[in-house]
């Protein structure tokens, strides 16, 4: 699997269907579900975006909680219940559910975003105002990533 990265901007056709960047479908050209998986994002107003391989993955990983554990039963609403996987038609592209789109308040354009494993799809003037806000926090924590072992 490789990595989803940078940001796109593309709009919906009347039909409510929009293309998935080239790269983030190159991204998952060797995963054996030729599409994407979308649901609500449960931190921010946009759409999460992952593989169905990186999907199977969050469900390994839920599976290591206990059985009884309410987070799961949270988690299992939001990740699992919610999850939309959607094929790609023969260019590429996707109509995204509406109750998604309206999660997100996205109307007629919307921004891919690359965030490694996973991308989300934003309204385009509300992730202009989230990334700002980041640039501005990370400007004054400066955090210092480890890389390599």
């Amino acid at each position: 699997m490789s990595l989803f990265l940078s940001s796109y901007e593309n709009r919906l056709d009347t039909k409510g269907r929009i293309s998935v960047p080239a790269s983030f479908r190159a991204a998952i050209a060797t995963d054996t579900f030729a599409g994407v998986v979308l649901y609500r994002s449960f931190t921010n107003k946009c759409i999460e975006g992952l593989s169905m391989g990186r999907m199977e993955q969050l469900a390994s990983a839920t599976d290591k909680m206990g059985v009884f554990d309410g987070k799961l039963d949270d988690l299992s609403a939001m990740l699992f219940a919610d999850a939309r996987p959607l094929t790609f038609d023969v260019t590429g592209r996707i109509v995204i559910p509406a109750d998604l789109l309206a999660h997100a308040g996205i109307t007629d354009r919307a921004v891919f975003v690359g965030r490694g494993l996973s991308f989300q799809i934003w309204n385009p003037d509300e992730f202009a105002k989230m990334q700002n806000g980041a640039l501005s926090r990370l400007r004054t924590s400066r955090p210092d990533l480890v890389v390599g072992d």
